[in-house]
């Protein structure tokens, strides 16, 4: 799996001009399922994530993770972060089909409210309009495919 993490103050995304999950400060988790992933590549990337020193300690050093802040996490699918890009129009046939893509989306976000933090969603395959204010700002990209 893949995932752009974004930290932020607030992010919220919307589908047919209404908001179907918004966040204070947290994370903005883009994630993308590739083929073969599996629940082990959710888990790990959930777990990765939820753990990941990205937020400010009392010495403002990147030192404490959304689960040391209390903060929540947009989850937002996002198959083009499966792109190749060798021309100039991008491919995705990397990316799980949409049925297994759903599932382990779906899996994921639980994975990481199971870790203790709050989770708002995106809609699976829809057209939407995410808004975000990043914090830092800092974007981290994981593959679990990379380790």
């Amino acid at each position: 799996m893949r995932a752009l993490v974004q930290r932020v103050s607030s992010a919220r995304v919307t589908v047919d001009g209404a908001v179907t999950g918004e966040i204070a400060s947290g994370l903005l988790v883009l994630v993308c399922a590739m083929k073969g992933d599996t629940e082990k590549e959710s888990e790990w990337l959930a777990r990765k994530i939820v753990n990941l020193r990205i937020f400010r300690d009392d010495q403002d050093r990147m030192n404490r993770s959304l689960v040391d802040v209390g903060g929540s996490a947009l989850v937002v699918s996002q198959f083009t972060l499966a792109a190749e890009t060798k021309g100039n129009r991008p491919g995705f046939s990397t990316a799980a089909p949409p049925q297994e893509g759903k599932r382990l989306y779906e899996h994921f976000s639980a994975q990481v409210s199971t870790l203790g933090v709050a989770v708002a969603n995106g809609v699976f395959g829809a057209d939407m309009r995410v808004e975000l204010a990043n914090d830092g700002p800092v974007t981290i990209w994981l593959d679990t495919a990379a380790g």
